[in-house]
């Protein structure tokens, strides 16, 4: 079960540098981009971005988590018992807002990996492509320089066979690219309503944690009542947990 405190994570820690969000390290493949079968370029370059979309959305899970340790600390020091506990509950939605950010990273990652099924695919047909307009080239060039050379006949053999290799290569190309882009985005915006719908959980229950906190002006010299909600806060955080175990995909 998830953790009532962001206090008992960091107490033994609260002076450490938070660690820097995951980067994805780029690859000897990566340098290569420049180096792109001309068909596969543009998915090429789009996949690359995406690697600076999750790298944002896993920033920002991990600084709203820090945040949220801040908030708790915050709280911890103002004296006032009601802002205390709440800060920290708070603090554990926040939390788990960060690790909403960090799931769906991942899950674009997923998305990603999916597309370069499409771009490797790309890249295996260019070649037959090439080899089919080569020999297209060759032809020409020898009807033009000498039109009763022998060996039209047999690059016209060729070019048949290049373009019967090139059929099947474009078929597969076809079939590969409508099933992994259908797979690809199913997978972005399933992540992206899971997110929006676990996201909303943790808000509307903080609205509901706020609720427990009176904000009625006092008078100078007026002593504070003490915090009588501890166990609602505490049961709005088991709510919580019990509503994102419970999440499923509805789609209408």
């Amino acid at each position: 079960s998830r953790s009532l405190s962001v206090r008992s994570r960091t107490r033994d820690n609260s002076s450490a540098v938070p660690a820097p969000p995951k980067k994805h390290r780029f690859t000897l493949a990566s340098l290569r981009g420049n180096y792109q079968p001309e068909l596969s370029r543009r998915l090429f370059r789009l996949i690359k971005s995406e690697n600076y979309v999750i790298n944002s959305y896993e920033a920002a899970g991990h600084e709203r988590q820090s945040i949220a340790t801040q908030l708790s600390e915050w709280g911890e020091q103002t004296g006032d018992d009601a802002v205390n506990e709440l800060s920290d509950k708070l603090g554990v939605l926040l939390s788990e807002i960060g690790t909403q950010e960090e799931v769906f990273a991942q899950s674009l990652e997923d998305y990603r990996g999916v597309l370069k099924q499409i771009r490797n695919c790309e890249s295996s047909v260019q070649p037959s492509r090439d080899h089919k307009a080569k020999i297209h080239d060759e032809i020409n060039k020898l009807r033009y320089k000498d039109p009763t050379s022998s060996r039209i006949s047999t690059l016209e053999q060729e070019l048949v066979r290049a373009e019967a290799e090139n059929l099947v290569a474009e078929a597969q190309l076809t079939n590969v690219t409508r099933s992994k882009l259908k797979e690809a985005f199913a997978a972005q915006f399933i992540a992206v309503i899971e997110r929006a719908d676990k996201q909303t959980v943790l808000a509307r229950n903080g609205l509901r944690m706020l609720n427990l906190l009176d904000d009625t002006p006092v008078v100078p010299g007026e002593t504070l009542p003490p915090f009588e909600h501890e166990r609602e806060a505490r049961q709005i955080l088991l709510d919580a947990e019990e509503e994102l175990k419970d999440w499923s995909l509805n789609i209408q």
